[in-house]
């Protein structure tokens, strides 16, 4: 009875804390959007991407009764993952004019679309933040194993590789871009001759990573799987490289034949046959 009472209490501990999570999330979505209404921008969407996953996380430290080193490590990468990224979006559309794809739902919508903005753009995307953070909520009131099992080390790995993609892939891509002799051309060199979209790659391999450390929490962790899950069917099908290659083929000439020889998302090795 007193084990069933604890976990009783651990549970509704948790709902409590996702509870304050996505209600955070959404207010800060209501509050950008308006943000964006204001510069008649959604763009600015994609800066606060990142920073939603680091309210989620913030909120699980501070109402977690059971502070471990596995969640403030977590924590603290998805931190540096939103301020990387966050800066990378908005260093990449200052100045320039609302996304293309912003751009097509303004022009379907009409009058009515700053207010479907609201909830198809912004609230949507601080619902999908909050779903796709869970493991941060799991390894927070569910700590596992002791820091470290191999699983850690895994995900550690697997972080480490997705950050290096991310990163290197982003800026390759603005190198390429900021040489005005490149305009039209298709990037295939470096990372980008493996994968058509590194930096995607990167950022799915990283949640994955976070999804390995729930793993040290045993057969709960498999609770969360859908995050990872989630996050993939995302960039690859959803907001990410379907959509943004729907333009590109549109844009550069060579892009079909880029696709033929090269994998969108999973990167080809290059010593294989």
């Amino acid at each position: 009875m007193i084990a069933i009472g604890l976990s009783a209490v651990w549970v509704m501990r948790m709902v409590s804390a996702a509870g304050i999570s996505i209600s955070a999330t959404l207010i800060g979505a209501v509050l950008v959007w308006g943000v964006s209404v204001k510069l008649r921008d959604t763009s600015i969407v994609d800066i606060a991407w990142g920073p939603a996953f680091v309210v989620c996380g913030v909120v699980y430290l501070v109402m977690t009764p059971d502070l471990s080193l596995r969640s403030i490590l977590v924590t603290s990468l998805v931190f540096g993952w939103a301020v990387r990224l966050s800066s990378h979006i908005y260093q990449a559309n200052k100045n320039k004019p609302e996304d293309v794809r912003y751009q097509a739902f303004r022009a379907n919508s009409g009058a009515a679309y700053w207010w479907k903005s609201l909830y198809k753009v912004f609230m949507l995307q601080g619902l999908l933040a909050f779903l796709v953070s869970s493991p941060l909520l799991l390894i927070a009131f569910h700590p596992g194993a002791e820091f470290p099992t191999i699983f850690d080390l895994a995900a550690l790995a697997a972080w480490a590789i997705g950050a290096f993609f991310e990163f290197v892939g982003d800026r390759q891509l603005r190198a390429f871009k900021a040489d005005a002799s490149n305009k039209g051309k298709v990037l295939c060199s470096g990372l980008w001759a493996i994968t058509r979209h590194p930096n995607y790659f990167g950022e799915t391999l990283m949640w994955w990573g976070v999804y390995l450390f729930c793993l040290s929490s045993g057969w709960s962790g498999m609770l969360v799987l859908f995050s990872p899950i989630l996050m993939t069917v995302l960039v690859r099908w959803v907001s990410g490289v379907s959509m943004l290659e729907r333009i590109l083929i549109k844009t550069k000439p060579g892009y079909r034949d880029y696709m033929l020889t090269t994998p969108a998302l999973v990167p080809r090795i290059p010593w294989w046959k």
